[in-house]
């Protein structure tokens, strides 16, 4: 029995350290310099700020006390050595409206608990397989 993946992504080299491909029928581009594109731990932080901020905007929204804006920055700390992975990200939201404390406070635990998908998919269990075909010119 064949599965329909969630996702799928194909990407091609355009030189020296440049990716440009798709993720389903979205563009994307990757650099591993930063020069002109985001590179792979740049996309992967603001992939996990995006995502706890839909689910922050969607829980509030759903708690009938929804935001009027909502403005996250990010830093995060990479490890010096290889591999150079993140091992620290700090997230600062700023959230403007008639908001409760209780309602913000409640919605960041649902994220981190239950919703927010990057956050979990960084969990240490996930199945990774890596294949390869060589076609020699």
């Amino acid at each position: 029995m064949q599965h329909t993946p969630d996702i799928k992504l194909h990407l091609n080299w355009d030189g020296e350290l440049r990716f440009s491909g798709a993720i389903d029928d979205t563009i994307v581009h990757v650099d591993g310099t930063s020069e002109i594109a985001p590179s792979p731990v740049q996309m992967l932080s603001a992939a996990l700020a995006g995502c706890m901020a839909i689910d922050i905007v969607d829980i509030l929204a759903k708690m009938r006390t929804p935001a009027d804006s909502l403005c996250i920055e990010l830093e995060a700390k990479r490890a010096e050595q290889t591999p150079r992975r993140v091992v620290s990200a700090e997230m600062v939201f700023t959230i403007l409206g008639n908001v409760p404390e209780k309602n913000v406070s409640r919605a960041f635990e649902k994220s981190r608990e239950t919703y927010c998908s990057v956050w979990h998919s960084l969990q240490p269990d996930i199945k990774f397989k890596t294949t390869f075909k060589l076609n020699q010119s």
